[in-house]
């Protein structure tokens, strides 16, 4: 199963590696790939990760979600 998130306020890799980090160490998210080009990411998950709790890691280091499909 996969999930794609839109993320706004990423500027540079650094921001890509915030998100990357914070996204991989939830439970249940097996590899996370983040776009800053395209203001992204995907996650595939091991199991169901709800997207309340997908949104708070994003948003604990300083990005906001657009949205989640």
């Amino acid at each position: 199963m996969t999930k794609k998130i839109l993320i706004e306020g990423m500027s540079c890799q650094h921001c890509v590696n915030h998100v990357k980090n914070a996204l991989e160490e939830l439970e249940g998210i097996k590899s996370a790939k983040v776009s800053l080009e395209n203001k992204s990411a995907e996650i595939e998950l091991n199991h169901d990760v709800d997207d309340e709790k997908i949104k708070a890691a994003i948003d604990e280091v300083g990005y906001e979600v657009k949205s989640i499909q």
